[in-house]
């Protein structure tokens, strides 16, 4: 029994041992394949994903993304979407000079004022827009024509309504834009690019809840929507009276039918998939609004572009890429809005904006990967491109060298064969010279000077 026991001890023993060995192996293993300071191998943690994504908020580089995806990994390693490359690809050949037209949808409280000033004045263009002091409206014609290269609330005004979304604006800018240009609708073959800005969904909300308060309505927006506008059964009023100043951020969160909730993708889906303002039409609720999540995400995903609010600096590398053009001035980043004013904090009232925004917050959280790998798609093409190009030049250069060499070369072929006769002719001139010394040619026959005279004879 003794025997037994101490052998069944040192079989636990080496059973114990195995895993420990093995652990020890593999740690020296990785040492030597990883060692200190290594960037050859590297593993992201979740913790770490999420600290590049909330990297932006910090305001202190712009750029912290994009040096977190270059250095931590593949974009194929950090995506939580299938974005393919043609997703990532943005560029258009957009013509200013023949029928192109830039469309504008712009969102409240989505920094798209700026955006759209940006557009009217600072755009490096062959005949820039003509913005009269004291005018909201610029004429941005297109070179040599009457006619306007983009639709937006500094160009064309409000000619689709009040910030009209992207189901009133692809029924009505074709026909607004013929009616101006005088076009055939039928004969137009024009490109309309659509573009866009979004905003962190709690920032947007705030931001939006101060306007009100301060007694913006939008009221006269039109809502327009297989051809008509919603009664006020489909869409009753938060607010009796002209205005909602002064209401509070709770009264404000109170009203279901407040048109700021959500209002990212409501402005980007199709609403006529869902009977536009009736509610009673699909489903429930939450069916509702995986349809429009949908719709905005496959609209967003198709236009020629859109930019976020949180990285200006980004969204005017994107346009200048997407457009082939260029603005006068950077874009400026600017953190301190009223909405960053309103202290929310992590706790109830974060998480309460949040369910009253639940569609916008997965739209965005959607758009800023795909914006950020847009980016980081774009700057690696650019990269490539310009070795591509150095790569051409150094080629253009050697192929040069090699072409004066060979012209070098056939110069001195050329005076080479120059150079023979002369020099055969030039000989036989100085044997003519030496000749003439020696005797002159007188009618072909060669004489010689007669000394006998000059002889004195002896007697």
């Amino acid at each position: 029994m003794t025997i037994s026991a101490r052998t069944m001890e040192d079989k636990s023993n080496k059973l114990i041992l195995i895993p420990i060995l093995a652990v020890v192996f593999l740690m020296i293993s990785y040492q030597y394949i990883c060692p200190a300071g290594s960037n050859s191998f590297r593993f992201l943690t979740g913790d770490k994903l999420s600290g590049m994504f909330r990297q932006y908020h910090s305001g202190d580089d712009i750029y912290a993304y994009q040096e977190g995806l270059e250095s931590e990994g593949s974009s194929t390693t950090l995506s939580k979407f299938n974005f393919t490359d043609r997703d990532l690809e943005r560029h258009v050949d957009f013509n200013i000079k023949g029928d192109d037209v830039i469309v504008f949808l712009h969102i409240q409280k989505t920094g798209g004022t700026t955006f759209g000033r940006h557009l009217v004045r600072n755009i490096h263009l062959e005949q820039p827009c003509d913005c009269m002091p004291g005018q909201k409206k610029c004429t941005c014609h297109r070179p040599g024509k009457a006619e306007s290269w983009l639709f937006s609330r500094f160009s064309t005004g409000w000619s689709c309504g009040l910030h009209a979304d992207w189901t009133e604006l692809t029924n009505c800018v074709p026909v607004v834009m013929n009616k101006k240009d005088k076009k055939d609708a039928q004969r137009d073959r024009r490109n309309f690019y659509y573009i866009t800005m979004l905003r962190d969904p709690v920032s947007r909300y705030l931001s939006e809840w101060k306007h009100v308060q301060r007694g913006a309505t939008w009221k006269t927006a039109l809502h327009m929507c297989d051809g008509r506008s919603p009664t006020q059964d489909e869409l009753p009023a938060c607010y009796s009276g002209d205005d909602w100043t002064g209401v509070t951020l709770t009264n404000f969160m109170d009203c279901p039918s407040n048109l700021a909730n959500n209002r990212q993708v409501r402005m980007l889906a199709d609403l006529s998939l869902v009977g536009c303002y009736n509610v009673s039409t699909i489903g429930t609720e939450r069916d509702r609004g995986r349809v429009l999540l949908a719709s905005a995400k496959n609209n967003l995903r198709n236009m020629a572009f859109y930019g976020l609010t949180e990285f200006q600096r980004k969204t005017q590398y994107l346009f200048e890429r997407t457009f082939g053009l260029r603005f006068i001035q950077a874009f400026t980043q600017i953190n301190s809005t009223r909405a960053a004013s309103v202290g929310v904090g992590e706790g109830a009232l974060r998480r309460r904006i949040e369910g009253l925004n639940a569609l916008d917050v997965e739209l965005y959280e959607y758009a800023k990967e795909l914006f950020l790998r847009r980016y980081q798609y774009s700057r690696q093409t650019q990269h490539q491109e310009q070795r591509l190009r150095r790569r051409q030049e150094r080629q253009e250069e050697r192929q040069e060298r090699q072409e004066e060499r060979q012209e070098r070369q056939e110069e001195r072929q050329r005076l080479h064969q120059h150079t023979a006769p002369i020099s055969k002719a030039r000989r036989e001139e100085e044997e003519r010279e030496i000749e003439g010394v020696e005797g002159e040619e007188v009618g072909g026959v060669a004489t010689t000077e007669d000394y006998s005279s000059q002889v004195v004879r002896c007697r």
